[in-house]
């Protein structure tokens, strides 16, 4: 593998090997191999910058993320990807092994470069409940409203 000298690429790492600071930085790399430097943004536990071995893929990535939340939506994972040459967007659908009893499509790996963004997307889960709630306390503010006025008025 030919390596090209720049910043997302390291040997080693350094002796204060922290896991997590701050400012979301996550070193989890090989002390005595070759390193690379990602990004993870979106529905996971702890997005950030990460220092990874350089045979590491996107589930890897993921699981030192602390995993997807549960708003994310798996089946469109995307690695964002800069070369010399062009920019791409590769999109996975990882939802079959979150979700399915059995794997429904074809499901890789891939590994990950140098420089890559990983984005999990997500949105918030409907729930009923949340609808209930509201409308719910609603209604008691206009109930009490109504008690008041007819107590008023007696």
């Amino acid at each position: 593998m030919l390596l090209k000298a720049q910043d997302d690429v390291q040997i080693g790492s350094n002796l204060n090997n922290y896991r997590q600071t701050q400012g979301a930085l996550f070193d989890y790399s090989d002390p005595s191999g070759i390193n690379i430097k990602v990004q993870l943004w979106g529905y996971v536990k702890f997005p950030g910058y990460y220092i990874i071995p350089s045979y590491s893929n996107i589930n890897d990535l993921i699981s030192f993320a602390g995993g997807p939340l549960e708003d994310a939506l798996m089946e469109d994972v995307r690695i964002f990807r800069k070369t010399d040459e062009k920019s791409e967007l590769l999109k996975f659908n990882f939802n079959d092994l979150l979700w399915e009893d059995t794997l429904l499509t074809e499901i890789s790996f891939p590994k990950l470069t140098a420089g890559d963004v990983v984005i999990v997307p997500g949105e918030p889960r409907y729930f009923l409940r949340q609808d209930v709630s509201f409308y719910l306390s609603i209604t008691t503010a206009l109930a009490s409203i109504v008690a008041i006025i007819i107590s008023l008025t007696k």
